[in-house]
């Protein structure tokens, strides 16, 4: 039974919203985490970071992954225009630790573990259960107050339930972001991604079998990912300008999103020749401008996490991680602020200036990658000294010292 009011609430049931309320829930407060659909629920971004691993051994699932289905990830490779084969960023290699491993999930069982974690420390969850609206103060500007959420049951009733804080992991919905207008998507890097799953897709034989796969098409136009899932199936998909990949293509007649991506992938024959003996076993699923940021992290009385709070590019696997992380400290400030009785914008959005530092490397990796003349193995054999910082960027480890210095090599790179 829904209650009048909370410590807490937080919109969206992903991985950051389920990492919040299992932390503010487990410190004691009252936390109600609702989302609009129905548990489990299908969604894109099955590759991991290993930096992961340190949030899932805080929220207590670490066994829980270890013990699931989910394929390994041990290894990022990169395929070259030509077909070329980058060596493979192995990640124990760098680091023969445990957490340099990591998992390649289906969301909608990797998020239903995260879901019932939060309702296992107490968290009230209610899927099917909508975000209509958050209550500020007064409308418009970003620094009024939030102090509650109007939503919508799955019976259709609709209801004011106040909070404390309002924590926003709507992921690109962005329900706060969006009423406030400070959602702006990044000019540089409007793309756009359509992607399927193969059954029998070919892999390479022992640990490097889970590696992430990126493929650049001869033209560099686009480039394909591919992460081997469980039960044989592996994820593909293919990232362009949002123009190229449609206004352009539907001028020429190229028609459907299975079209366009049959067409890039007939540019792509290091990919084709992993799915000679494949099957295609799904629908093709579209994603369009999916970069952006948001201009503040928090106000008074709520919190951006996740995608909510901005979405940089899918090509290194970051968004999962970018959202555990966030969760995971804006969670700490959240029960800092609520026993300090200070929910103001300065003690919720506190972690944001290191968190936003720590993710402009991968910001400006995304960058070095779009840049035409870049290639990591020219870099890596130019650059060999670098090779730690770049596995550590591929790691997630965002927030380590020295990794200034690699950019200003590649920078100086890229530009001669």
């Amino acid at each position: 039974m829904l209650k009048t009011s909370y410590d807490c609430i937080v919109m969206g049931g992903g991985p950051g919203g389920s990492t919040v309320a299992a932390l503010v829930a487990d410190a004691g407060r009252d936390v109600l985490l609702i989302d609009r659909e129905k548990f489990p629920r299908f969604v894109v971004g099955e590759s991991l970071m290993p930096e992961t691993y340190w949030t899932f051994e805080r929220l207590g699932v670490l066994d829980k992954m270890k013990a699931s289905s989910f394929v390994r990830k041990a290894s990022v490779q990169f395929v070259s225009p030509s077909g070329k084969e980058s060596q493979p960023f192995y990640f124990p290699d760098h680091d023969p630790r445990e957490s340099s491993q990591t998992w390649q999930v289906e969301r909608s069982q990797f998020d239903k573990m995260l879901w019932d974690n939060a309702a296992e420390k107490s968290a009230e969850c209610h899927d099917e259960t909508r975000a209509i609206e958050v209550l500020f103060d007064s409308p418009g500007p970003a620094d009024t107050r939030a102090h509650g959420v109007r939503i919508q049951s799955a019976d259709g009733t609709r209801r004011e339930i106040q909070a404390r804080v309002v924590v926003d992991a709507t992921g690109q919905r962005s329900l706060i972001a969006g009423a406030l207008g400070i959602r702006r998507v990044n000019p540089d890097l409007k793309k756009a991604a359509i992607w399927t799953y193969y059954r029998s897709a070919r892999r390479e034989p022992g640990l490097h079998g889970g590696a992430t796969t990126i493929l650049l098409t001869p033209d560099k136009q686009a480039w394909f990912w591919t992460i081997p899932l469980s039960n044989d199936v592996t994820s593909v998909g293919v990232v362009a300008d949002h123009d190229y990949l449609f206004k352009q293509r539907d001028l020429k007649g190229r028609g459907t999103p299975a079209d366009v991506f049959a067409a890039e992938l007939d540019q792509c024959p290091a990919l084709a020749d992993r799915l000679a003996d494949a099957e295609c076993i799904d629908q093709h699923r579209v994603m369009k401008e999916f970069s952006y940021s948001t201009q503040q992290v928090a106000g008074d009385g709520w919190v951006l996490v996740g995608d909510a709070w901005g979405f940089i590019d899918p090509i290194y696997s970051s968004g999962v991680f970018f959202a555990l992380k966030s969760g995971e400290m804006a969670a700490d400030c959240i029960i800092e602020g609520l026993r300090q009785n200070d929910t103001s914008a300065a003690q919720l959005g506190k972690w944001a200036d290191e968190f936003v530092a720590g993710t402009e490397w991968i910001r400006k990796l995304v960058r070095a990658f779009y840049s035409p003349s870049f290639s990591f193995g020219r870099f890596m054999k130019a650059y060999p000294q670098h090779q730690g910082h770049l596995t550590d960027l591929l790691i997630g480890r965002i927030f380590e010292p020295g990794i200034e210095e690699l950019f200003k090599d590649m920078d100086s790179w890229i530009s001669s």
